[in-house]
């Protein structure tokens, strides 16, 4: 999965493709080194981030979608945890809607998505996270993180088999970083192959992410506020850590969906840990299970 981050305060890349032509460009640029399918976003969910309205929300992303859509036959998502923003990138291309919230934030988003689903082959993917972006990382606390996120990802599939969306067509994802101190990190990337065994196809997103740094030692703060001033971009930083743990993923079976910045450098990651491991899951020519 290739991120689009159409906004301007993104971690790693907000502001390069603000602009929706830059953003279709480098959309196409992903599905040619690799990506299956892209995620397009319009508010960014760094720690720290401000919440916009949907109305600029939907200014972001819908010319990226339409254009994405008519350009390339591959599966676009849309990264939002609004009913309103799904439905309109729904009907503007989208087929997989990607809820950060995992359908709290928006008690409307499980029964929007099963409404679209009438009229499109939707598939709906259900993240864990402690709080929202502003105060998320401000004291995140777990007696066991492991056992605390399978609980509460159970309980949002439940939600939506409950809604009458089919449970193939429904996604997990642990949401590494969203809400989690570097230990809460680690126990869920060590535990990825019992979060799999909850029934449905994991997506993870460690592309990039400050854990990465923390373990490295390249943070020179001990908290979620960044990099000081000087410090090297995140996509530079964090490419071998993010391999790293991509590799270790595949080779544990422990996810179905990679969710990256970098395409090409992180498909062969996972290709060689992929083959080295005989999981086999990548398949042959390096296309993934989606």
């Amino acid at each position: 999965m290739g991120v689009v981050n159409v906004t301007p305060d993104s971690f790693s890349d907000g502001g390069q493709f603000l602009e929706p032509e830059r953003a279709i460009e480098h959309g196409l640029r992903l599905i040619e080194e690799g990506a299956d399918l892209l995620d397009v976003g319009g508010e960014s969910t760094r720690p720290g981030a401000e919440p916009v309205p949907a109305a600029l929300e939907l200014r972001r992303i819908l010319p990226v979608i339409t254009g994405l859509a008519e350009r390339t036959s591959a599966p676009i998502s849309v990264d939002t945890t609004k009913a309103e923003v799904a439905r309109l990138a729904v009907e503007a291309g989208a087929s997989v809607v990607n809820d950060i919230s995992g359908g709290l934030a928006d008690p409307e988003m499980i029964p929007t998505v099963r409404r679209l689903r009438d009229q499109h082959d939707l598939f709906l993917v259900l993240m864990h996270r402690q709080g929202g972006p502003l105060t998320m990382q401000a004291s995140p606390t777990y007696q066991d993180a492991l056992a605390e996120v399978c609980e509460s990802l159970s309980q949002r599939m439940a939600a939506a088999l409950a809604a009458g969306l089919p449970a193939d067509r429904l996604a997990l994802d642990p949401g590494v970083g969203f809400g989690k101190r570097l230990e809460h990190n680690l126990a869920l990337l060590r535990g990825l192959p019992e979060l799999r065994g909850l029934g449905a196809p994991l997506l993870l997103g460690v592309s990039r992410k400050s854990f990465i740094g923390h373990i490295t030692g390249a943070e020179r703060h001990a908290d979620w506020k960044g990099a000081a001033a000087g410090d090297a971009p995140a996509d530079r930083r964090r490419l071998g850590g993010t391999a790293a743990a991509i590799a270790l993923a595949v080779a544990t079976g422990g996810a179905d969906i990679l969710r990256v910045h970098d395409v090409a450098i992180m498909r062969e990651a996972a290709l060689v840990a992929s083959a080295i491991s005989a999981q086999g899951q990548w398949g042959q020519g390096g296309k993934g299970p989606v």
